[in-house]
């Protein structure tokens, strides 16, 4: 016994601090994008063009990047409008809000509702739903139950049944086979309930939107409460998210 307190000792505090203290993000990390205008209308149609997974488009004549499309690839072929800081602060509340525009003010995740918030504010269990995914999103969103993020020292947890949820979790893009088991997890967990969808594929399909064997992310089958963007989303992403619709982070 004395061996292993001593161990403990030795090792210090394992967890992350976030969110009192920031997380170290490598410098090849793609966070929030940053957009450089073309010096024409024609030129950004050509830039726009470069993106195969319409991520990049016109905004009346200028470029605007869906973050819930981007991939947020490494050798992005737009690199020479689109640049990446190392923000890992990504997840919104609505839609809208991951459209990202030059001079436009970044927008964040903002706490759920009143009603909600009272409830969930403590405590947020979560029943997660692979809904075709690739394992990348869900392999991010298990590691918050590590050691090193410790995900229910916030009162979060994925648990395994859905009556015991508060909310469904919902990465991959929804893929025929697995329209039915999304739909009937989220009518077992009790009312009020939320719904997030986590990754690109969840979103809007990821690299599969328009197939016709998927159903270009859950949102077009239930309402969604927050959004994280990404192909997968960095655990910070994740967690930062997470905690705003809770309250936990201003």
């Amino acid at each position: 016994m004395l061996r292993e307190i001593f161990a403990r000792y030795r090792q210090g505090y394992q967890t992350f601090a976030y969110p009192k203290k920031p997380v170290d993000i490598p410098e090849r990390f793609r966070g929030y994008p940053v957009l450089i205008q073309g010096s024409s209308h024609s030129e950004n149609e050509r830039i726009a063009r470069t993106c195969g997974f319409g991520a990049l488009f016109l905004d009346d004549g200028n470029l605007a990047l869906d973050m819930g499309r981007c991939l947020f690839c490494s050798d992005c072929p737009a690199h020479e409008a689109v640049s990446f800081t190392t923000d890992p602060v990504l997840a919104v509340s609505r839609r809208d809000d991951l459209i990202v525009r030059s001079g436009q003010a970044k927008k964040t995740a903002g706490q759920l509702p009143p009603d909600l918030l009272k409830l969930f504010r403590k405590s947020l269990k979560f029943r997660e739903v692979s809904a075709g995914g690739c394992n990348a999103c869900e392999a991010d969103t298990n590691v918050l139950s590590t050691i090193g993020w410790d995900l229910g020292r916030f009162g979060v947890q994925f648990v395994a049944s859905p009556r015991h949820a508060d909310g469904l979790f919902v990465t991959g893009p929804v893929s025929e086979n697995m329209r039915a088991a999304t739909l009937l997890t989220y009518e077992a967990i009790p009312n009020p309930k939320i719904v997030v969808a986590c990754g690109a594929c969840a979103i809007c399909g990821g690299p599969f939107t328009g197939s016709p064997e998927i159903h270009d992310g859950v949102e077009g089958l239930l309402p969604v409460d927050l959004f994280i963007p990404g192909c997968p989303p960095h655990p910070v992403t994740i967690l930062d998210g997470i905690l705003r619709i809770m309250g936990r982070i201003p």
